[in-house]
């Protein structure tokens, strides 16, 4: 398959109103014309290999970022926002699509805003009867979506809180070490721990600067439980400084980012990212390696590996999601160019679906999604037990995967029969914008395409994609 162009006008002209300098001076450093860098800033042009060197060597560019991050996420976003039956029509050619995200990435994300306001909206007005008399039954971002998509549009890497926990590992030696540190952290700011038979994970008195945690937890979630308090009494400035810089539009959204935030803290203190980025490399990704070196879960030890972005060090760029048994997405982040479903299920013919079928064990799949890129995912269930008899058990599965090209680099590779088309599963996105006609799986049209409807023919499915 012979490689796309690369287009990245609006980061081209982001970068030199970075660094403040002309047009023309910024052309002459990179040894191209006047005329030739204006081309390319507006995507008249793709960027050349000698500009792409140029700015390797001239300014420290970390090259990866003109073809990563929101260009493609845009496009995916953008493409499924346009499938809603509320545009009744054919989707904009794919080129138009991505000449908006590329050239005008405001636009399409207040698009994109304005879309998710109307959802919201509808979906108000479709239970009325428990929105009416409800003051908070108005017009508003969900706070939520606001939340995963600051995460989305981070690549899942938020420096400064990624290389403050970093830091604080640094100091306590071991992941062994690392309850006892948090502990003795905590203990420094005044607060007291105990480990209560209770079935709340994690509950903090601010008065009596009290810290309770569920002895009936798994010891690695107690471990998390524990940082997760260090970031928010320790770590609060900095925690209140990046919720400054994502400005997020209301009070609800904010919070609950301060708990992703927290979150985050806690994982990256548990798997701190030079250290976690060796040994991933060292044992070519093994999960089960990696939970026993750094005393976390298998879910934790997956959701890591999808931050590894940090500009001038990169682990493989993975995608994680974790769904629940109805197929609800619940977690999602892609670093890869497969972007999931912002709305409803992934798609039924991806492995992760099957892994509540096969508790305890990991399932590997080659897939290849309508636009022809390639992917290895590895699906697993994960059960959430509460400790005791009778309490109900939370059952997820994640999955977690990489484009074929680097597959080499996964033991999970070794032994699949690669050469072979036919070892690719076909996989989307989401049914409205998929383009595949012959899938069994279907469960509504695409939009793009018109339809051949035959009251005297029933194959698969009772209609025909012309």
């Amino acid at each position: 398959m012979a490689s796309q162009k690369l287009y990245a006008g609006a980061k081209l002209r982001e970068l030199r109103t970075k660094l403040g300098l002309t047009q023309k001076d910024f052309a002459a450093r990179m040894g191209v014309s006047l005329p030739y860098l204006n081309q390319m800033e507006n995507n008249n042009r793709p960027i050349s290999t000698t500009v792409v060197l140029a700015l390797a060597t001239e300014f420290g560019v970390d090259v990866t970022e003109l073809s990563a991050g929101d260009g493609e996420r845009l496009v995916s976003d953008m493409r499924e926002a346009l499938a809603d039956p509320v545009f009744q029509g054919k989707l904009p050619p794919l080129a138009d699509i991505r000449l908006a995200a590329s050239n005008a990435p405001g636009l399409a994300r207040a698009f994109l805003d304005l879309h998710q306001s109307y959802r919201q909206t509808h979906e108000r007005l479709a239970s009325l009867d428990e929105a009416l008399g409800r003051e908070d039954a108005r017009s508003a971002p969900s706070p939520w979506e606001e939340v995963r998509d600051f995460f989305h549009y981070c690549d899942n890497y938020i420096d400064a809180v990624d290389r403050a926990a970093e830091n604080f590992a640094g100091r306590t030696g071991d992941h062994r070490n690392m309850r006892i540190a948090a502990i003795a952290a905590l203990g420094d700011a005044g607060v007291s721990v105990h480990f209560a038979d209770t079935d709340t994970l994690r509950r903090y008195v601010t008065e009596a600067r009290t810290l309770s945690i569920s002895a009936r937890a798994a010891p690695q979630t107690q471990t998390f439980q524990l940082l997760l308090q260090v970031a928010l009494t320790d770590q609060d400035a900095l925690l209140e400084a990046t919720l400054d810089l994502a400005r997020f539009t209301t009070t609800a959204a904010r919070d609950i980012a301060k708990i992703g935030l927290a979150n985050y803290f806690a994982g990256a203190a548990l798997m701190p990212y030079t250290r976690f980025l060796d040994a991933a490399q060292t044992c070519r990704h093994d999960l089960e390696i990696l939970a026993s070196q750094f005393g976390s879960s298998i879910e934790q030890v997956a959701h890591r590996l999808a931050t590894l972005q940090r500009p001038g060090a990169k682990g493989v760029p993975f995608f994680f999601v974790r769904v629940d048994q109805a197929g609800t997405i619940t977690k999602r982040h892609s670093a890869t160019r497969l972007q999931f479903a912002r709305f409803g299920g992934a798609c039924p013919l991806w492995n992760v679906h099957r892994a509540f079928e096969t508790p305890g064990r990991f399932l590997r799949q080659l897939a290849e999604t309508p636009d022809g890129v390639r992917y290895i995912s590895l699906a697993r269930d994960i059960s959430k037990p509460a400790g005791r008899f009778g309490a109900p058990v939370r059952r997820f599965a994640i999955a977690l995967g990489c484009e074929m090209r680097h597959a080499d680099q996964l033991v999970y590779a070794d032994g699949l029969d690669r050469t072979q088309d036919s070892a690719f599963e076909p996989i989307g996105i989401s049914c409205r914008i998929c383009e595949r006609k012959n899938c069994h799986q279907r469960a509504v049209p695409p939009l793009e395409r018109p339809l051949i409807v035959d009251q005297n023919t029933r194959d698969t499915l009772p209609y025909r994609i012309e």
